[in-house]
């Protein structure tokens, strides 16, 4: 069915409050599918990630005293691509229906006859209190919780909320985008009988690793921010309940919360290191110094395939070759137990897991992860003379692994190359402008090549005067000796070659 001819469709989607794994599982299954993607300033880019890559995005950012493109042609756009015959999701911060101009966009869906579809979202009052341990609600000091906003209309700089029918409330007030009206909003609550002393959170990029907390009362929150630094996005809750936080800070409290760390690897390969870092409260820059395409000669491949079931050892060495071998095996062949009876090697744990993931158990893993030793656990504890092998690799061969294999324990080794490592230009790359401006506290290397393109980008990556000067960290030994080489001072390298390990050793280090 054509664009022309199928029914277009919009859905207005809460994004939630930032944190990706907030989002709805219905709301996952419609960015994944959708024609086009119009999100704001606060919807978290990384949800993106999970549209299709031909997909249309278009960003509509909005935020305090910045709006990029009016609301009348938001609504003009989604009428416009729907009546193309597109799926349409507006991805809106927080909740569409609370204070997201929800209705207004409805109202104008509904004029033009355009069929849509409401996802709620977490909104950022109760993720904000969740992630600063708030109950909003509390039987002995709170049994009603009230929303309010800072600016009834984004458009102008004015509220007429009258505030002081809320300075005598038993129960918690949550103020959305109050933050540049807050003097006047605490004066009317005051003159209309709250006390002074009435404890105030204000609670910055709720549920994100950037998050900030600072704790006060009506009387003092004022300095108090001010002396914090926090600025918007910003949530502000108002009540006895904020003295009930939890004692434990489960999300401020991570041991790299505050931290900026970057990752020098592709998006593509960053993510399991990413989520590390990310989940013990790291703020990750992800700069791919790197990038990796398929590069394979076809007759060698095939004739590999063809021959597969020879080989009686199988070895990886990295994950980028996990992932080009088995694309390309299960376009040869359908059934996983065409690989035959050999047995398999991985130079790491990072690469054995991703074998591990096409159900296949591994049989050797060196204690380090790296050529030298993956030779040597062969060498020493395995009889592999004129045993035939396959080295699955990239454009930059394991040459030592391969001659040790072959004069030193006499084995009869293929290589396979399916991958080509190359070095990407930072030059105008968002992320390096940002690590550019604010530096970081560590700069995370994975391999000597992610080294190497390190200092051959110096330029693009040169940092500003007050930028914070990062630690370099090292998976191992050999992305160590690399980093010495080039003249750059190591600040700390992992116990062993593993992300785990990486983790641990940055935490330790940053945390002194």
């Amino acid at each position: 069915m054509s664009s022309q001819t199928k029914t277009g469709k919009v859905y207005l989607i809460g994004a939630g409050p930032g944190d990706p794994g907030l989002v709805t599982v219905r709301a996952r299954e419609l960015i994944e599918t959708a024609d086009v993607l119009v999100y704001d300033y606060l919807a978290n880019p990384k949800l993106l990630d999970w549209a299709r890559p031909d997909a249309e995005r278009i960003y509509v950012g909005k935020r305090s005293g910045l709006h990029s493109i009016p609301q009348d042609e938001i609504e003009e756009i989604l009428v416009e691509r729907a009546n193309k015959g597109q799926q349409v999701v507006r991805l809106k911060g927080g909740d569409p229906f609370v204070f997201g101009r929800g209705g207004e966009e409805i109202a104008e869906l509904e004029a033009d006859k355009i069929p849509y579809e409401i996802v709620p979202g977490v909104t950022a009052a109760l993720a904000a209190a969740a992630y600063a341990g708030i109950p909003l609600s509390h039987r002995s000091y709170s049994s009603s919780i009230t929303f309010l906003t800072g600016h009834e209309n984004p458009e102008k700089q004015s509220i007429n909320i009258d505030f002081k029918q809320h300075g005598q409330t038993n129960g918690t007030l949550c103020l959305y985008m109050g933050l540049g009206q807050l003097p006047r909003i605490l004066g009317e609550l005051k003159a209309g009988g709250m006390a002074g002393d009435m404890p105030v959170g204000v609670i910055q990029w709720a549920t994100l690793n950037s998050q900030r907390s600072v704790y006060g009362t009506v009387d003092s929150i004022v300095s108090d921010i001010e002396s914090a630094g926090i600025s918007t996005p910003a949530m502000i809750i108002i009540g006895d309940v904020v003295t009930k936080r939890a004692k434990t800070e489960w999300f401020e409290g991570r041991p790299l919360m505050g931290k900026k760390i970057v990752v020098t690897r592709a998006r593509d390969q960053a993510g399991q290191l990413t989520a590390l870092l990310e989940s013990n409260g790291a703020e990750v820059i992800e700069l791919p110094f790197i990038q990796v395409q398929p590069d394979f000669n076809p007759q060698q491949l095939a004739e590999i395939l063809a021959g597969i079931a020879i080989y009686e050892w199988i070895i990886f060495t990295s994950v980028n070759g996990v992932t080009a071998f088995f694309d390309l095996f299960y376009k040869a062949f359908e059934d996983i137990r065409c690989l035959g009876p050999m047995r398999i090697a991985a130079v790491g744990v990072a690469t054995a897991r991703a074998i591990e993931s096409h159900h296949l158990k591994v049989d050797l893993i060196p204690e380090n992860a790296n050529g030298d030793s993956l030779a040597d656990a062969f060498i020493q504890n395995e009889g592999i003379e004129s045993i035939q092998m396959l080295v699955v690799t990239g454009n930059q061969n394991r040459e030592t692994l391969v001659k040790r294999l072959e004069t030193e324990g006499g084995a009869i080794v293929d290589t396979l190359p399916l991958y080509k490592t190359t070095k990407t230009d930072l030059s105008e790359h968002p992320a390096a402008e940002r690590f550019r401006k604010e530096g970081a506290d560590a700069v995370l290397f994975t391999s000597s090549s992610t080294v190497k393109s390190f200092v051959d980008q110096a330029a693009a990556l040169k940092l500003e005067p007050d930028a914070k000067k990062p630690a370099f960290g090292s998976i191992g030994p050999v992305t160590t000796n690399c980093l010495k080489e080039l003249g750059l001072s190591v600040g700390f390298e992992s116990k062993h070659a593993s992300l785990d390990h990486f983790v641990i050793a940055t935490t330790k280090h940053l945390k002194g």
